[in-house]
């Protein structure tokens, strides 16, 4: 067999242990589990960081206002520094819509060692302890949520003695770019961090989506967080490693009522949203990078390289063994896929998806080394604290 046969069979190797050995990432059923409704609610305070956001509050703030919440809860919007009018135009939403009572704050300038989002979570979880509520719903500005999706999160809680649940929050896709990149974003983190482990109790896979976490206020001050996670670029898997690592158990799972609103139209922006931290998560390790590009090339780009030198070089063997490996990874996308509302007819196209993934963390890794760093809405940190180790 020809070299590019061989390399097809170690690509077909190794769509078998994705299919069936990492915890069944490809599939999508993790969704909140069992909830009662507990016999008294507990109260909660909604921890919303906002910087630059008046373009999307208008969309996702009136959510939470609203939230139908049997207990007492209360939203603490923290302005990080915005110029375009984010605190004015929470205040003028709130007044307009009414419902949960809302707190507009700012916590000035990150001091040294804080990323923005942890030192504007830090503000926002001290003036929540004062009134001592048990849980905490940490959720970004462009995040819009369902009215019952407060109760949803807390039932759960409740319900299965969880410290964190957090809901991966179904991204925008409505343009082209995001067509092709949104469902394989998760798709991929999922692959990293498969929720059925992250599920099970006892697990060392820890992970969470930033964009909704309801957080047990008493797990939060025994794992140290966010004090003990200030520098994270990748702040929420390391927050549920803080966590998990202190004793606390987690859940992870796709939502049904919780959207982002967040317009990705360009390219462009799409880079920068994954470029920003693949590094990061990469530990800044060049060995590290340098295997996710072979592994990347092996598993994704292989595949349709062997089925093009079979029917261009007659290479049978390369052709059809890269042709079932490209079935495999096209089957295993196609869940993601209907969870979005896309045509099935995007999973073939996974291994360009893939090519422009590899593309954006090598230039997150040459942006680091220029001292950019993770740039994000003004802001630039050289050097930060990336994720622990699974």
């Amino acid at each position: 067999m020809s070299v590019v046969a061989w390399t097809a069979v170690g690509s077909l190797a190794a769509w078998g242990w994705l299919l069936l050995g990492q915890g069944f990432f490809w599939r999508t059923d993790q969704r909140l589990p069992r909830r009662e409704a507990p016999d008294s609610w507990p109260d909660v305070a909604v921890i919303v960081p906002a910087r630059e956001e008046a373009e999307v509050l208008p969309f996702s703030l009136p959510s939470l206002l609203a939230q139908d919440y049997p207990g007492r809860a209360e939203i603490v919007l923290v302005d990080d520094g915005s110029t375009d009018g984010t605190g004015e135009l929470a205040r003028a939403l709130a007044e307009q819509h009414g419902g949960l009572p809302l707190r507009v704050v700012s916590p000035g300038e990150p001091e040294p060692g804080w990323t923005g989002k942890l030192w504007a979570l830090r503000h926002g979880v001290t003036l929540a302890r004062e009134r001592e509520p048990e849980y905490l719903l940490l959720t970004d500005a462009d995040i819009a949520h369902a009215p019952d999706s407060l109760r949803e999160l807390v039932a759960a809680a409740r319900t299965n003695g969880l410290d964190l649940v957090s809901q991966m929050a179904r991204l925008r896709v409505a343009g082209g770019w995001e067509r092709l990149i949104v469902p394989a974003f998760v798709y991929f983190f999922s692959q990293l961090y498969p929720f059925r482990w992250v599920n099970r109790p006892g697990s060392r896979t820890a992970a969470a989506a930033g964009g909704c976490v309801l957080l047990r206020a008493q797990a939060a001050e025994r794992a140290g967080v966010p004090e003990s996670i200030r520098q994270a670029v990748i702040d929420d898997v390391s927050l549920a490693g803080a966590v998990q690592r202190s004793g606390g158990r987690i859940w992870l799972g796709l939502a049904d009522g919780v959207d982002s609103v967040r317009p990705y139209p360009r390219l462009a922006d799409l880079w920068r949203m994954v470029s920003r931290s693949a590094y990061a998560q990469l530990l800044h390790s060049p060995l590290l990078l340098a295997g996710t590009v072979v592994g990347l090339a092996l598993v994704y780009l292989a595949p349709p390289v062997a089925v093009c030198v079979g029917v261009l070089g007659n290479d049978a063997a390369a052709g059809w063994t890269g042709g079932l490996a490209w079935a495999v990874m096209t089957g295993t996308y196609l869940p993601m896929l209907r969870y979005y509302r896309q045509p099935l007819l995007l999973a073939p196209l996974l291994p360009f998806t893939a090519l422009l993934y590899l593309l954006m963390t090598v230039d997150s890794a040459v942006q680091h080394y220029r001292g950019h760093g993770a740039a994000w809405k003004g802001r630039t940190y050289a050097r930060p604290q990336a994720t622990p180790d699974r």
